[in-house]
């Protein structure tokens, strides 16, 4: 019996190991995908912009936009009267879909960037079958005039070292977010206000949509435009804000 107890207390050891170590994985994981990354890529590390110069008060609106084109006027609008610049990241099937949408938002001087073409997981997909659908979204946005599209957001803002490889090598600067409300589940204006205005920071990317899952977005944008300019910020599109943070390294080194 004593020898029996032994043998359970080495096992129990055993997989205590084993569950620390899963959760020690878990947790590098989540930090990997949530949490802020480097702003610039190295050729060893390269990684995902969340966030620009914390010495400049410069914030970038991005939107995301896969379903749907009853969101995309109204936001549009918003950012009209409040003569701001944005950065919107478009599906390629969406955009081929709605070419006269895409040509809406470029003509009110707004920044392209893209989400691949097919609104699809990459962390779920084999890496060869990511790099099909960032060829083929290449075409679509080539074909459709906007062969300078080199801004990348992964759908679902899901990825790996693997992809950040991949995209990088392809051309791609791949950009991430750090203030998200979450508007896509319509937790209601106040509360997409109240969050982007409460945690909004110098260099911070805020992730909205434009996609018609939204409902309160439109609306929110009434008070979140003009609220961000009097707390002092400044909206600067996706390559502004990178342009930016670059200079202040230069003059850091």
């Amino acid at each position: 019996m004593q020898h029996f107890y032994v043998l359970r207390i080495k096992n129990w050891k055993r997989w205590g190991l084993l569950v620390t170590a899963a959760l020690f994985s878990a947790v590098f994981l989540w930090v990997e995908v949530e949490s802020s990354f480097s702003v610039f890529s190295t050729e060893e590390n390269p990684a995902a912009l969340s966030k620009g110069s914390e010495k400049d008060p410069n914030i970038a609106l991005t939107f995301n936009v896969s379903w749907g084109n009853e969101k995309i006027e109204p936001t549009l609008e918003q950012l009209k009267k409040h003569q701001i610049k944005a950065t919107f990241f478009v599906s390629g099937e969406w955009a081929e879909r709605h070419p006269d949408l895409v040509k809406k938002i470029k003509d009110d001087n707004h920044e392209i960037g893209m989400m691949g073409y097919r609104y699809k997981n990459y962390v779920e997909q084999e890496l060869e079958q990511v790099r099909k659908d960032l060829i083929y979204a290449k075409e679509i946005f080539n074909k459709l005039g906007y062969p300078d599209t080199k801004l990348l957001r992964t759908p679902s803002g899901h990825f790996n070292p693997e992809i950040l490889e991949l995209a990088e090598s392809q051309g791609y600067k791949v950009i991430h977010w750090n203030v998200n409300p979450q508007d896509w589940k319509n937790p209601g204006e106040q509360q997409i206000i109240d969050h982007v205005m409460s945690n909004t920071k110098n260099g911070d990317i805020i992730l909205l949509h434009a996609s018609d899952s939204v409902k309160q977005t439109p609306e929110a944008l009434e008070i979140i435009l003009p609220g961000l300019k009097n707390k002092g910020f400044e909206y600067v599109t996706i390559s502004e804000l990178i342009s930016r943070a670059e200079s202040d390294e230069k003059v850091v080194e």
